[in-house]
């Protein structure tokens, strides 16, 4: 009667385990998917072949609420997603491996580090509005850095490349920011009650 009961607790603690891990996969899944809806929201910029896309936004706030391991994960699927040519990158790109190798694919490779980045900040503290906005600017300055660095190469020109990644977008990237550690502090906020 014992070897019964012990094997029942073992076949529950398995199924716990499966359920958790669909749980996670859903949730990266989920990320991966949320990502690939901010991206359709693009505004093309005549003067740059880098348009203004809500992103940024996705990646950070997936970071953010996910945490780095699962956030780099969900941006690691979306980047295999769109390597793949299912249509998550922005629509105004070539779409596919073209996208990575685009004016854009310095800003795409970043966004698992940067997803990591974020979370990984998030992580090691008290989960305020300051913290996720710190999180989120450290993410912002690793995802520009790759941008731009790759739009150097492109254009041999660090001067093009920060007038066609840069000086358009400061002003929303940083509305993005406050955005993302706003929805990422009040969802804590919620979960700590």
């Amino acid at each position: 009667m014992k070897k019964i009961m012990v094997q029942s607790g073992a076949g529950f603690r398995e199924r716990g385990l499966a359920s958790e891990a669909a749980r996670q996969a859903a949730l990266v899944l989920g990320g991966s998917i949320f990502v690939a809806l901010c991206a359709r929201i693009t505004i093309p910029l005549p003067f740059t072949p880098v348009p203004l896309t809500v992103q940024n936004f996705g990646v950070l706030l997936v970071g953010l609420m996910l945490g780095s391991r699962r956030g780099f994960a969900a941006l690691t699927l979306y980047l295999a997603e769109g390597a793949m040519g299912i249509p998550v990158f922005n629509p105004t790109g070539p779409g596919g491996v073209a996208q990575l190798l685009g004016a854009t694919g310095g800003f795409l490779l970043a966004y698992p580090f940067v997803a990591w980045l974020a979370g990984y900040v998030m992580e090691r503290g008290r989960k305020s509005f300051a913290r996720a906005a710190a999180a989120g600017f450290l993410g912002e300055v690793l995802l520009f850095a790759s941008g731009l660095g790759w739009l150097a190469v492109l254009t041999h020109s660090m001067a093009q490349a920060f007038r066609w990644g840069l000086y358009w977008f400061v002003f929303a990237e940083i509305i993005k920011v406050m955005m993302a550690a706003g929805v990422a502090a009040r969802w804590q906020h919620y979960q700590s009650r």
